[in-house]
């Protein structure tokens, strides 16, 4: 009764301190030169760019009214790495938590900070829009955080592209592009600019919360004689381990501490490089390193730009960090999904990415309304349809993801809901002719106390096996970071145990009514079947296969050919027209004045006998 009691009034003063933070937001655009070589419209919150940041601590209360101030665009706002527990439906990705909030309309995110702490961010889960500016930090604060510190800075880095994204999505998801090729960045951004400017103090311990809010590149990151301590990555705070190089993908957060030095008397580089690997053409002109510089005086010279080879030495491997939190590896599992990565073109030419020969294709209801429309039926994966690519998962269960990837580039994958723990990542394999798939049966040897965290990337024709237990029920989205591998459809569907969801949670008026406004039904399975749930008719489907025997080099050949035999007709009709008036001269010239007399009296002949058909005809016509 005691323990009741004491238990009972902690509470209470945990909710007294509670705060409840309210955020009225409108999205619009306004021109800006982020990277100072190209002025051009971002997308801005309230008028302002870049977007503010978000400081919270565990048990409050945060609202975001979004109000989408767009002309033509839908949107939404997702919370990357917050877990939303008894909150999926606050999770953000349209079709899939929520329906598309239309211009005009507004959508209220209401929910409660989970007990996570740590560097987080939020940004929209439309069509890329965050690569244009729709993204901010999103940070939990820990009052008993394990680590000394003086001060506290939060660093972005991002691609920055000058064209704008439905032009270069449009571009990209074309025939044209039959490989698929990604669209090449122009430039890298450190805090939304170029040459960013960090004024430090002498001896002093910075908490840096680096947060990759790109949607394509992954970054190295390195500062000219200053090291970084990593203490904590995707919101898990980890043992101390000291890097000169950090390798960063999309999504990914790192919190590390820097000691500053002694003296003042110079300044130093904070050096950014793409991973070129990943690009598939380097342009000319495209400057791999960008250069920040940390200032300790600003009277002293800024210091050269560093390339390369400088310092491209190795990097920290994050599979060897070991949470501060030790949990045991979860020997064994309940379900295990295998999904083999694979991009390939599909019969309208355009080049796709799958999990197991499946294209992620929205469904007509929302997958969480039909969690709560199907009743007993939720259980059954069938009713969210095929092209989703849903799994269904049981309360409590260990679910093991193993990640095959058949493709030559990495990928970073991320996991709404959750963290999982990192079991086991197969090395690079480049090039190599047949990719290299997780061997179940071969010996390895898992860490005793994995790492965990939401992103993970996958090496070149490599693999990777993560767990989590299913504890925290939900629809979540597992899917490639790169935001053009989303466009192309790489993601599968978690739907984890629908009972629990139908039981902990009611759809808002708001959430509804949004769907109202943009004309989606709330009931229904996967194909707005209302009547019979294991009924898919009617589905929204994937394009049909290519015919057995094409490549995308095929496609190539093919476009490229249909390209230069039309350009070849119009070549020979062009040139071929440009020969008559000489011909007709040449004839002429060769022609007696009689015979010349002759053959304009035969032209008159001819145009007064067409004249006379073309009135009879008139006439025929008019009196019909």
């Amino acid at each position: 009764m005691k323990f009741s009691a004491v238990l009972s009034t902690a509470l209470v003063a945990a909710t007294a301190l509670a705060e409840t933070h309210v955020f009225n937001w409108t999205t619009g655009w306004a021109m800006a030169n982020p990277d100072g070589v190209k002025e051009r419209e971002v997308i801005t919150c309230n008028g302002e760019f870049p977007w503010p940041d978000i400081r919270v601590k565990k048990g409050d209360r945060v609202e975001v009214y979004l109000n989408n101030g767009f002309t033509k665009h839908n949107t939404s706002l997702h919370f990357h790495g917050l877990f939303q527990e008894n909150s999926t439906q606050m999770d953000g990705p349209p079709m899939i938590n929520q329906c598309p909030i239309t211009p005009g309309d507004t959508m209220l995110y209401n929910f409660s900070v989970p007990d996570q702490a740590g560097s987080f961010w939020y940004h929209s889960h439309t069509d890329g829009q965050y690569m244009e500016g729709m993204r901010g930090a999103f940070i939990i604060e820990d009052d008993d955080y394990p680590y000394d510190y003086d001060e506290e800075v939060i660093l972005t880095v991002s691609e920055w592209y000058h064209s704008y994204l439905d032009d270069l999505t449009a571009d990209f998801l074309n025939v044209y592009n039959p490989t698929g090729a990604e669209p090449i960045p122009q430039n890298l951004l450190m805090n939304n600019t170029m040459n960013n400017t960090w004024h430090v103090k002498p001896d002093t311990t910075y908490l840096m919360r680096i947060i990759n809010i790109g949607g394509f590149v992954s970054q190295y990151l390195y500062m000219e004689d200053h090291n970084f301590t990593v203490v904590g990555v995707d919101g898990i705070n980890v043992h101390p381990n000291v890097t000169n190089e950090i390798y960063i993908t999309v999504a990914q957060r790192y919190d590390v501490l820097i000691t500053t030095k002694s003296e003042t008397d110079r300044n130093y580089a904070f050096m950014q490089k793409f991973d070129d690997d990943m690009l598939d053409t380097i342009p000319s002109d495209l400057l791999l390193n960008a250069t920040s510089y940390i200032v300790y005086d600003d009277d002293a010279e800024l210091p050269g730009e560093y390339y390369i080879d400088d310092y491209y030495t190795g990097f920290l491997d994050d599979f060897y960090l070991l949470p501060l939190e030790e949990e045991e590896t979860l020997d064994s599992y309940d379900y295990q999904i295998t999904v083999d990565v694979a991009m390939d073109n599909l019969d309208d030419g355009i080049n796709y990415a799958f999990f197991n020969n499946i294209t992620y294709t929205a469904p007509k209801v929302p997958t969480l309304a039909t969690v709560f429309a199907a009743g007993e039926n939720a259980t059954e994966p069938s009713v969210y349809g095929t092209y989703t690519h849903p799994f269904v998962l049981q309360k409590d269960e260990v679910v093991e993801i193993v990640l095959n990837n058949q493709d030559t580039g990495k990928h970073p994958f991320h996991l709404h809901g959750h963290v999982f723990q990192v079991i086991e990542r197969g090395p690079d394999y480049g090039d190599e002719d047949t990719p290299v798939a997780y061997n179940e049966s071969a010996p390895y040897t898992a860490p005793e106390f994995p790492m965990r965290r939401d992103v993970l990337y996958v090496r070149a024709q490599s693999y990777f096996v993560i767990r989590f237990k299913a504890n925290n029920p939900g629809v979540w989205y597992f899917h490639c970071h790169i935001e053009w591998h989303l466009l192309q459809g790489l993601a599968i569907t978690l739907i984890e145990d629908p009972a629990g969801i139908q039981e902990r949670e009611t759809l808002t008026d708001n959430w509804k009514q949004v769907c109202d406004n943009t004309g989606v039904a709330t009931t229904g399975n996967a194909a707005g079947n209302t009547v019979d749930y294991l009924d898919l008719s009617g589905q929204n489907r994937q394009q049909k296969n290519l015919p057995a025997g094409f490549t995308a080099r095929g496609i190539v050949a093919l476009v490229f050919s249909c390209i230069a035999a039309v350009c070849g007709i119009i070549t020979i009709g062009i040139y071929g027209m440009a020969d008559i008036p000489d011909l007709e001269q040449k004839v002429l010239a060769g022609l007696t004045s009689e015979e010349r007399a002759e053959l304009f009296a035969d032209d008159e002949s001819d145009d007064l006998a067409s004249e006379g058909k073309q009135a009879s005809a008139t006439e025929a016509t008019e009196t019909h």
